[in-house]
């Protein structure tokens, strides 16, 4: 098991959830980063002592370097600071748990420095999926996935024989609006759009769980991570979030791997992969539950979703599009600029407006990037 990590993004949901794990591993934390919470950034500093803090937002950085002045933890900031945190040498491992497309530029950073990474930001491998990967592949490291459906896969292919896997199934829970049709979700609101059924997680996130662009982000990710066309990968609505995801074997046997929806799971086994050790959650009682359930995703209803598996389609930058044509919509959205239908709208226009061309650079996912969210901020308020 390693004995020292850097974590990106600690202040947010998955990176306080792994400092869970940390504790409860007795692990060494060599860096730690905030997006601009630098009073929990404080917080964490003085408890774990890492040589490095990193504040994302260049004008929290004065006053944050000032308040641990009296620690021995240096103080950086911006995206310099962040490629610093991800090829720190005290780390045997990177966990990436960033929010967005920033968490592009340090994930191919820690792969060039040898350092195994342990991906919770999945806009990483939908936008820049080609670089991630050879980059991975020409420095020998590996990609440890932290989401629970992808968590689910790869645990679910140990052991798995070679050329026997027939097709993955990410499991979704539908989100707070599950079952609604679209005249249903014309005028629904924040509030409502972040009230998850079964998860706790970031706000971002939790608005992409509602429109189900995290689960077409998720299809992305997969056939990235696992090297599996989007034709083999299926969705599947699975309210109850007990079941992870699933892989079936050309045989037609189904493996699966359950417990309760608590991402320390997930983020456990990235970091101390091969081996299982003791877990702070719960234990999983399938009898509390009595029934499991499943049903087809609403394609028609979920535009979002449909545009994922659209760009997947298309190929080339299209994802990035996508990807970055809704990190806007879901602020604006967040910021009550936007109905949530409209996130639907811009997400499929933006990306259809992108040539399907191949990234050969990082300039490219950034510059295919930047014109879908430049896109959105054009047309939201002519919606």
């Amino acid at each position: 098991m390693i004995k020292n990590i850097s974590i990106l993004g600690s202040t947010g949901s998955i990176g306080t959830q792994a400092l869970d794990v940390v504790d409860n591993l007795n692990l060494n934390v060599s860096a730690l980063t905030a997006n601009t919470n630098i009073k929990i950034l404080e917080e964490q500093v003085r408890k774990y002592r890492p040589a490095l803090a990193v504040v994302f937002k260049d004008e929290k950085y004065s006053e944050f370097k000032s308040n641990i002045s009296d620690t021995n933890t240096r103080v950086a900031c911006g995206m310099e600071g962040l490629i610093e945190a991800a090829t720190i040498s005290e780390a045997d491992l990177i966990l990436n748990s960033v929010v967005g497309m920033v968490g592009l530029k340090p994930t191919l950073a820690a792969a060039n420095a040898g350092k195994d990474i342990a991906l919770a930001n999945k806009e990483t491998l939908v936008a820049g999926g080609s670089l991630v990967m050879q980059a991975v592949k020409d420095n020998n490291v590996n990609i440890y996935p932290v989401d629970s459906e992808h968590s689910a896969i790869f645990q679910c292919l140990q052991g798995a024989p070679e050329k026997a896997l027939k097709r993955l199934i990410l499991t979704a829970s539908g989100g707070p609006f599950f079952g609604k049709s679209v005249d249903e979700l014309r005028n629904v609101t924040t509030e409502q759009a972040l009230n998850h059924p079964n998860w706790k997680m970031g706000a971002k996130i939790t608005i992409d769980s509602a429109t189900m662009m995290n689960k077409g982000l998720e299809i992305i990710e997969a056939s990235w991570l696992f090297d599996m066309p989007a034709s083999k990968i299926d969705v599947v609505v699975h309210r109850e979030s007990v079941i992870h995801s699933m892989i079936e074997y050309v045989d037609n046997s189904i493996i699966a791997q359950l417990g309760v929806p608590d991402m320390r799971i997930p983020i456990q086994y990235a970091i101390t992969y091969p081996e299982r050790y003791q877990s702070p959650t719960a234990q999983l009682s399938l009898t509390d539950y009595g029934k499991l359930t499943f049903f087809e995703p609403d394609y028609k209803t979920f535009k979002c979703l449909r545009a994922c598996k659209k760009a997947i389609d298309r190929g080339g930058l299209c994802a990035a599009a996508a990807n970055g044509a809704n990190e806007v919509a879901n602020a604006l959205f967040r910021e009550g600029k936007i109905s949530f239908l409209d996130i639907g709208d811009l997400v499929m226009d933006a990306m259809l407006r992108q040539d399907a061309v191949e990234a050969k650079s990082v300039e490219d996912v950034l510059n295919a990037d930047e014109v879908a969210r430049q896109y959105v901020r054009d047309n939201a308020l002519s919606l």
